[in-house]
């Protein structure tokens, strides 16, 4: 996590909530990371592995709140 903050931090797309490479947001209380899907062959079978997670709550209703997010 902490490679990606500074990596988006080098190329000028800070990570909002991120007090410390980023922009800090007051309504956030953690960055806005999130890996909605994953895949990768396991490690000794070589079958694709593929998980999936929704964006959190607290993620959601700060991406509504932008404006952009509410054209």
């Amino acid at each position: 996590m902490h490679q990606i903050r500074v990596h988006l931090a080098a190329v000028e797309l800070p990570v909002a909530g991120d007090p410390m490479y980023g922009v800090p947001e007051p309504p956030l209380t953690r960055q806005f990371l999130h890996a909605m899907e994953l895949a990768f062959p396991h490690p000794f079978t070589g079958e694709r592995i593929e998980a999936h997670s929704d964006l959190p709550d607290d993620l959601a209703d700060y991406l509504g709140s932008l404006p952009l997010a509410r054209s």
